[in-house]
């Protein structure tokens, strides 16, 4: 073999051992990494800050206002003589005009249909200073809802169905009785004050 040939294999020899100590710190370096990693995410490792970051990274705190009470000794108002306006807050195509005319069925009157910015919850039902009662009879019929308390006088009452809607409350679960006034539930306050303050949607009183 002549000596040029000798260098050229010294050569690559010697290339071969270079890339394999190269690609050997790499993998031993990506595998250190990743003990590290999963050393952290166990808890068995701390590094200094970490804690004090998660620790100063803020957390949403939703602030609920209180609801409104019906007005003393209200009754609820036959589902006749409550005008809904129904909107679709959601993708779903015909899903206010199909609550509605579940609505109508169950005798309310309808006022118009139309569709919405997008909300999260199941049902977001909004009223004015003379749609109180109105608003409580709606309410009855969905699980899950929310009342906003707006400015005006108008009786009408809106809901806007959300994402996580998916039926009126079954009929022979509704509790209200004719008869019965209203009940006013724990914490709430007058509606005059009540809508003096910023309003915020607040869950639906149990039951």
């Amino acid at each position: 073999m002549s000596e040029i040939e000798r260098n050229r294999q010294l050569r690559r020899r010697h290339m071969h051992e270079r890339q394999a100590v190269v690609f050997g710190v790499l993998l031993a370096g990506l595998a250190l990494v990743g003990l590290g990693a999963a050393a952290v995410y166990t808890g068995n490792l701390d590094l200094p800050g970490l804690d004090r970051a998660i620790a100063q990274a803020p957390s949403p705190t939703e602030i609920v206002q209180p609801y409104p009470c019906p007005p003393a000794g209200a009754l609820p108002v036959p589902y006749a003589a409550v005008t809904v306006n129904v909107n679709n807050a959601t993708t779903r195509v015909g899903l206010a005009g199909a609550t509605a005319e579940a609505l109508k069925q169950r005798g309310f009157t309808i006022g118009t249909t139309s569709t919405v910015d997008g909300y999260d919850g199941v049902a977001r039902i909004s009223f004015g200073k003379n749609g109180v009662a109105q608003a409580y009879t709606l309410l009855a019929q969905f699980d899950g809802a929310t009342m906003l308390a707006l400015g005006g006088e108008d009786p009408t009452v809106n809901v806007a169905l959300g994402a996580q809607f998916v039926e009126l409350k079954p009929l022979d679960a509704v509790t209200l009785d004719p008869a019965v006034p209203l009940v006013a539930p724990a914490g709430c306050m007058p509606y005059e004050e009540f809508a003096s303050t910023a309003q915020t949607p607040a869950p639906a009183p149990a039951g």
